[in-house]
């Protein structure tokens, strides 16, 4: 795939819509935090383009977009799928804390969204999912870079340490590097089930049930 001249690109016009959500939302609001981590990695992903860090800059825009577009539909229009419930019906609960709701939206749109956003962006590029695996591969990376300062930037304070316990507790059992690890797996089930659109469709409702219930897990409200 040919090598983009730096412009402005699909990518930016994602940042706008989320940044227009993130002026609109209030800032406690459970969508708002997810949001406002989205934004940051979405931002740091549009800076490697720029540099040039991705050898084929078409398939990572054409992922990072297709992967994006599926939580703007559900930011903007509403209608989730079912991993997406937990966070909207708990986006204003007073006993789940930010960094659960950052979390929780990771889980879906990782868990869930990602693996469908591998098999839209193949047949957008007419390729196969190996042929996106290194774009999979240093997007997740970035995603996982950033893991460790959300949860420092979102975790309670040493002050708070012992009302912090069952959120560590909770929190711990949570991993995206094994959130990325079974997306790409479902990702190539996907792709392999293209000509069967009834198990194909099966198997996209297991996942994000399963997704779904990982969420309501993450957001299982805390005491004060």
């Amino acid at each position: 795939m040919a090598q983009l001249a730096q412009s402005i690109t699909p990518v930016d016009a994602v940042v706008s819509r989320m940044r227009a959500l993130d002026a609109t939302l209030p800032e406690r609001d459970g969508v708002a935090v997810f949001n406002r981590v989205y934004l940051a990695v979405t931002e740091e992903v549009d800076r490697h383009l720029d540099a040039g860090a991705f050898p084929d800059p078409e398939a990572a825009i054409t992922l990072d977009v297709r992967f994006a577009e599926r939580y703007l539909r559900v930011a903007e229009q509403g209608c989730p799928p079912a991993c997406w419930r937990p966070l909207l019906q708990f986006r204003r609960h007073p006993g789940v804390r930010p960094l659960q709701f950052a979390l929780a939206g990771i889980n879906a749109h990782i868990g869930h969204d990602l693996a469908l956003a591998v098999v839209d962006a193949c047949r957008t590029l007419g390729c196969e999912p190996a042929d996106l695996e290194d774009e999979f591969d240093r997007v997740g990376d970035l995603l996982i870079s950033m893991e460790e300062r959300i949860r420092e930037d979102l975790m309670p304070g040493p002050d708070l340490l012992q009302i912090a316990d069952p959120l560590t507790h909770l929190l711990g059992s949570w991993s995206l590097e094994r959130a990325r690890d079974a997306t790409w797996s479902a990702a190539r089930a996907l792709w392999a089930l293209r000509g069967l659109p009834d198990l194909a469709e099966e198997f996209c409702d297991r996942l994000d049930a399963a997704v779904g219930f990982a969420g309501r897990m993450l957001l299982t409200p805390l005491p004060d």
